[in-house]
């Protein structure tokens, strides 16, 4: 099977329809968005990437938003090559991929699977890379006990997981942490477009997926971007491992900065972002 396209979706060989975002004219900017989200969580980034001049695309993962909820391929590897088939579609080159969370994730397994012909760059933000779960390689992750819960929770009441997950996520349980309904809001109803099979099964995919091999390959220029206050993936756990793993990688940290940082800091990350293209 061929892959086939419309104005905003493409149809993958396995017959998956993945809708995307395609915003502006210029240099090229992939993004790939979290759990469990959609690619409406770039919108702050794309808006002002697209009016300084870049093209930005951003996609809904299979399973996500308005992609189609199929039953199989909620893997890491399917993912990528999603990613890949929507490149190929639309004849992507030069690309930064930008990948928050598990889409850090993904942008290193399409790298990993599918090389950097198309890549110039790349930056991971709040990604879940090189792995999340503690092992005997990683003693500072995450325990499992963790990722069981979010599953259990999951499958009792996503509704309700979602509306207690959006503050953790955003920092909004800190003290004098700056509150947002809208924002909760927003987080929920991504969250409810996402089916619950795709719910389910994504956990096991940022949790446990082990990106060591895929960050060794990522051999352009890749910025890594988390709050040191990040309660979803630790900082230790990820960011400051990941990057020694990457060839040409560099760390900022930001201060203070939840795992929601696209929207909590979403000013400086488009500075940062913004820089990090020029540059």
């Amino acid at each position: 099977m061929t892959i086939t396209r419309t104005s905003n979706t493409i149809t993958t060989r396995d017959g998956t329809t993945i809708h995307f975002t395609d915003w502006g004219h210029g240099p090229v900017v992939t993004f790939s968005h979290g759990w469990p989200l959609n690619g409406d969580a770039w919108e702050d980034q794309m808006m002002f990437l697209a009016n300084h001049g870049y093209r930005v695309i951003a996609h809904d993962r299979r399973g996500h938003g308005r992609s189609s909820k199929t039953w199989h391929g909620n893997h890491m590897n399917d993912y990528a090559d999603d990613l890949a088939q929507l490149i190929e579609a639309l004849d992507l080159n030069d690309i930064t991929m930008v990948g928050h969370s598990t889409g850090g994730g993904e942008v290193a397994r399409y790298i990993g699977r599918h090389g950097t012909d198309r890549v110039k760059a790349a930056v991971l933000i709040g990604a879940v890379t090189p792995q999340m779960v503690v092992s005997d390689a990683n003693p500072k992750g995450v325990p499992m006990e963790v990722f069981d819960g979010i599953r259990a929770g999951v499958q009792a009441n996503r509704a309700q997981l979602f509306q207690d997950f959006a503050a953790p996520f955003y920092g909004f349980n800190r003290d004098g942490a700056k509150d947002s309904q809208g924002v909760r809001d927003t987080f929920w109803l991504q969250g409810m477009q996402c089916s619950i099979r795709a719910a389910y099964e994504c956990v096991k995919q940022f949790s446990e997926t082990d990106f060591t091999e895929d960050l060794k390959k990522m051999t352009v220029p890749t910025l890594v971007i988390h709050g040191d206050d990040d309660q979803v993936v630790p900082i230790d756990t990820t960011a400051r491992r990941g990057v020694e793993l990457l060839p040409q990688g560099r760390l900022l940290v930001y201060e203070g900065a939840p795992h929601g940082l696209p929207t909590t800091h979403k000013d400086r990350l488009n500075q940062d972002l913004l820089a990090f293209l020029r540059g």
